[in-house]
């Protein structure tokens, strides 16, 4: 049985349809990650599924006892509670649940649980909502972009507390490894459908290429159909009959929807091309760069040249600098000691964390030709609307005022600003927040083509790895260090100090057992060699084999949940044989790296 049944419903505002005959059910051990373009109806959803909103069409049906803890979007609170306040949500809490409560707000950066939401940043509010909404007593989690304004530990930090939640869990984000660590099943809104597929975003990916495929089929078996239908209305028909007025009728509804399908595939080879002016020898040198506010130092004693094709990733905690380095290097911000120097051909594009429009009643068209009504790209000059079609913006929507427009929306307009105004330096500003993954795909393939010096603060591990070939990072009081590679490697760098130094402090700690031991007055050295017992050595033998088995069988279940999506029952009973597979298998990887760091001790001191 379903805890939550999301049937057939639909949502309109005005003559703007978001979703219809939207059907989804929320079963026990799911865990969906909600995906779509900006604007798509995401959001709305969320709001249907949380009760928070009812639906022009259909129903939602639940158990009596689901209780469900929802996150917004953007949080409402009143300015005088405190942090405290918004974790309570008017609940008497045990002195337990208090000290749990005050931990988790110090792990999302609100180390004082007093501190009112008047003197919060946005971030901080949303971070405080995210805490309550975990603590908050539930069956059912509805999360909206949970990771916005969180940094890298923190994702991390949610993330594990995701995989440990008994509950059920339906959220909305674009962070795809983030997506692929917590779902088993992702629901994509796709032109006011809504499609379901098993497992995490890496199967999406895989079973979304096929869905692809044949709607591609489809497309050309229409297009071949509404060419015959087409010869048959040009050879004079009358449309008297009523068979004849239905065949007319018939052929106007495939053209509909053969043009809405050409939109959507045309999406694939989406390139808006490189826009950028020409960088000379000289681009962009920082010397001994520092800012202080007060006692708190932010940046110190920076120094580096920017190369022409350098793709810069800058990562630290929140409230670390990042924004601050970004603003002194565009020269908005007065730094206290140092210098940065600009070559003369130099033209930087910033994308800040908060979008600004001069005038929101503008239209969205006309916003585009204010910077310019011809855009030169690789492949010649595009107009200003044809560059819009290509960040996503139909006809339709170029006639909307910016005020029209969602959050998300409003981000991808503002980022294609950025781009039409072709800057051969972009400043990236957390980039991912907001953004649907669609835009996302757009802008990485871009920043491919891009030629110029690309720049961006993220806590996006996907975007990082996917953009960066080098990554500075805030590692203490505003002393940055420079890792070579995106995130995955920095985080492997990291991992390796952090074991060596683990390493160093036990043998500091424990000395003798380096394999010396002191025998006797007369200073005879007994050696005592690491070894591997029998029966560690067997299980080292057929380890790796019963790890292969078992990622083979969670293969093979998540294939045959693909075939049985209606017989809940049996998908119920296939989950739960998969979570127990994948806890065996990671206790099993564990083991494996514990006795295979044995295996190299014991063949180093050999």
């Amino acid at each position: 049985m379903n805890i939550i049944d999301i049937e057939h419903v639909s949502i309109s505002y005005g003559d703007k349809h978001l979703f219809r005959d939207a059907s989804l059910g929320i079963n026990s051990g799911d865990k969906i990650g909600l995906i779509g373009v900006n604007g798509s109806g995401k959001s709305t959803l969320l709001k249907v599924a949380a009760g928070i909103l009812p639906a022009d069409e259909g129903q939602i049906i639940k158990g009596r006892s689901v209780l469900i803890s929802y996150l917004p979007q953007t949080p409402d609170f009143s300015g005088q509670d405190t942090a405290m306040d918004v974790v309570r949500d008017g609940r008497k809490m045990s002195e337990a649940d208090e000290a749990e409560a005050k931990a988790m707000l110090s792990r999302f950066g609100i180390p004082d649980p007093e501190m009112k939401l008047l003197t919060m940043s946005g971030g901080q509010r949303k971070r405080a909502a995210l805490a309550s909404a975990l603590l908050r007593t539930c069956e059912v989690l509805i999360l909206d972009e949970p990771t916005n304004h969180l940094d890298l530990e923190m994702i991390l930090y949610l993330e594990d507390y995701l995989k440990r939640f008994r509950g059920e869990l339906l959220l909305v984000s674009h962070d795809r490894y983030f997506l692929d660590q917590v779902t088993n099943r992702i629901a994509e809104l796709d032109r006011g459908k809504l499609c379901l597929y098993e497992g995490g975003y890496e199967n999406y990916l895989a079973l979304s290429a096929e869905r692809m495929e044949a709607e591609v089929s489809a497309q050309v078996k229409r297009e071949n159909l509404i060419r015959t239908e087409l010869a048959w209305i040009r050879r004079g028909a009358r449309a008297r009959s009523t068979k004849q007025k239905a065949r007319i009728g018939r052929f106007e509804d495939l053209r509909n929807e053969s043009r809405l399908a050409r939109e959507h595939l045309s999406r694939e080879s989406l390139s808006i091309g490189s826009v950028s002016t020409r960088l000379g020898k000289k681009t962009i040198e920082v010397s001994h760069l520092s800012k202080a506010y007060g006692d708190k130092v932010l940046v110190k004693d920076f120094s580096y040249i920017f190369l022409r094709d350098d793709r810069i990733g800058i990562i630290g905690p929140n409230g670390c600098g990042k924004s601050t380095l970004m603003d002194l290097i565009a020269g908005e911000l007065e730094m206290d000691a140092g210098k940065v120097e600009m070559g003369e051909t130099v033209r930087i594009g910033y994308f800040r964390q908060h979008s600004h429009f001069p005038d929101e009643n503008l239209q969205v068209l006309d916003y585009i030709r204010s910077i310019g009504e011809y855009i030169r790209t690789e492949s010649g000059l595009i107009t200003a609307s044809q560059m819009c079609g290509r960040f996503l913006f139909n006809l339709k929507m170029q006639k909307e005022k910016i005020s029209s427009l969602s959050g998300g929306e409003k981000r991808r307009l503002y980022l294609l600003a950025v781009l039409v105004s072709q800057p051969n330096v972009l400043l990236l500003d957390e980039p991912t927040n907001d953004l649907d993954i669609e835009t996302l795909e757009i802008l990485e393939d871009y920043l491919d083509q891009f030629l110029g010096i690309v720049i961006t603060v993220s806590h996006d591990r996907y975007f990082l790895d996917r953009v960066v070939s080098r990554i500075f990072s805030f590692e203490g009081e505003g002393v940055l260090c420079q890792f070579e590679g995106g995130f995955t490697d920095y985080a492997d760098r990291k991992a390796e100090e952090a074991s060596a130094a683990s390493q160093d402090a036990r043998k500091e700690r424990n000395p003798n057992k380096t394999g010396e031991k002191a025998e006797g007055r007369k200073g005879k050295v007994s050696v005592h060699k690491l070894r591997m017992s029998y029966k560690e050595a067997r299980e080292f033998e057929g380890i790796e084999a019963e790890i292969s088995a078992l990622e083979e069988k969670i293969q093979a279940l998540d294939r045959e949940m693909q075939t049985c999506v209606s017989d809940y029952a049996r998908l119920t009973s296939l989950s739960e044989e998969k979570e127990r597979a994948e806890e065996l298998l990671e206790a099993k990887e564990e083991r494996w790296l514990y006795l295979t760091e044995l295996q190299e001790k014991i063949d180093a001191q050999d």
